[in-house]
């Protein structure tokens, strides 16, 4: 792999007559850009609006956050599989603009019962959201509306491409600049010489929970759903370069897509690969179970992966979604403990009286360095705000009246994959 980042930092957002990239400045032509999109007859309309950081606005509920990134002309397509052929991912140079996403809005939260009757919400100013990377990026906002008749897996497939294909659009905007900074990811792999005496690190990342089951038509992988899914190995540039987006439903702490682009677990091996304190050996990319068999099947794959293909001497594991997929990230690391493979696992817990017992769902001697990231019972206060971003009228109105935020509801803060503030202290 040979990745390159080109990265243009936006400081300011505004809608204008056509699409430029002026300095740091980022106009978008709307009526350009709806005319791009409602190309796919599952849609009869799209709304945008532009948030800044700061503004007194709420937004819900959210269906996806995107960082605007395109390949450079004559390069691999953009999100291999979904955009275009499923060419693999991590090559050549991409486009990226720094400092701002599109959000992607559902015109109904997305059913998990866990958040309230609000789903996942961005908040722009306050305590809550202090705690959220995503206050501080400007955000283009895309609210797809699906004709009617049009059944649910549809319409959130309508979603996820008009997503996607805003965050091309938006890049490609910069192709004619020089970029602010480039970026060449050091090679990384399980066969680099010269690395010899440093510790062998991977990454496993679970990136769907069969607590729900994934839609006919849902990307996630290379455009293919989880559905019948072994875990794999990828190199680090496939997660950040496009081959994964989030699902369609990412309540419990799942990922967003802009996660799996700025990932922070794979940026922090990368950087310390670089500096030679360890040598990065790859991942392997994985699922939640649904049952003891299925369970047993993807954690015993994943680690033998691990110990047979990277020949790793340690690795950092990371869950996505609630509580059942506790036991899949313990018995796997389990597994590797028990090979000779030191472990750490990153948790977020769904516990609701703050307990510590309420916290442990495993309990295995051998999988003793756990960080703990998020803090589902943290709850904030809020009164009304200047501008709701919503959804749909019903959606908006539900917002505007929010007087207390969960960390379940504010999206960046309960995330298994690191994207938190917050943090447990034990005291």
């Amino acid at each position: 792999m040979n990745l390159e980042l080109a990265l243009h930092t936006v400081n300011t957002l505004a809608f204008g007559q056509s699409t430029r990239l002026d300095g740091s400045s980022l106009v978008v032509a709307p009526d350009e850009l709806r005319a791009h999109l409602l190309t796919d007859d599952t849609l009869e309309s799209i709304d945008l609006e532009i948030v800044a950081p700061g503004e007194d606005c709420r937004v819900g509920p959210i269906f996806d956050i995107i960082e605007p990134r395109s390949k450079a002309p004559g390069g691999s397509p953009d999100f291999p599989g979904i955009l275009g052929p499923p060419v693999t991912a991590g090559e050549g140079t991409t486009h990226v603009l720094q400092g701002m996403a599109v959000t992607v809005l559902d015109e109904e939260k997305d059913g998990g019962t866990s958040q309230g009757a609000m789903g996942r919400v961005l908040e722009m100013r306050g305590p809550a959201a202090e705690v959220s990377l995503y206050s501080a990026l400007h955000h283009l906002v895309v609210v797809p509306h699906a004709r009617a008749g049009r059944e649910r897996h549809s319409a959130k497939r309508a979603n996820r491409v008009a997503g996607l294909k805003t965050a091309v659009y938006l890049a490609r905007a910069a192709h004619a600049h020089a970029p602010a900074e480039m970026v060449r990811q050091e090679p990384v792999g399980p066969v680099l010489s010269g690395r010899e005496g440093l510790p062998r690190v991977a990454y496993i990342g679970q990136i769907f929970s069969r607590q729900r089951r994934a839609e006919v038509d849902e990307p996630v992988l290379y455009g293919a759903s989880t559905t019948g899914m072994l875990p794999v190995v990828l190199h680090p540039d496939e997660w950040q370069d496009g081959a994964l987006v989030t699902s369609y439903y990412t309540s419990m702490g799942g990922a967003e897509t802009y996660c799996y682009q700025n990932h922070p677990v794979i940026m922090d091996l990368q950087r310390r690969h670089q500096a030679r304190e360890l040598n990065f050996v790859g991942t392997v990319a994985t699922i939640a179970g649904a049952d003891d068999i299925d369970r047993a099947r993807n954690c015993q794959a994943a680690a033998y992966l691990v110990q047979w293909a990277l020949s790793a001497d340690a690795a950092v594991l990371t869950k996505y979604g609630g509580g059942v997929p506790h036991a899949d990230l313990a018995e796997t690391a389990r597994l590797l403990e028990t090979m000779g493979i030191r472990t750490s696992v990153m948790v977020s817990d769904v516990s609701r009286d703050r307990r510590v017992e309420s916290a442990l769902l495993f309990n295995f001697p051998e999988v003793d360095a756990i960080v703990y990231a998020g803090g589902n019972d943290t709850r904030w206060p809020v009164g009304p705000v200047e501008r709701v971003v919503a959804g749909s009228p019903a959606m908006s109105e539900l917002l505007a009246g929010a007087r207390e935020l969960k960390a379940l509801n504010v999206v960046g803060v309960t995330n298994q994959q690191g994207v938190s503030r917050l943090r447990a202290v034990v005291y």
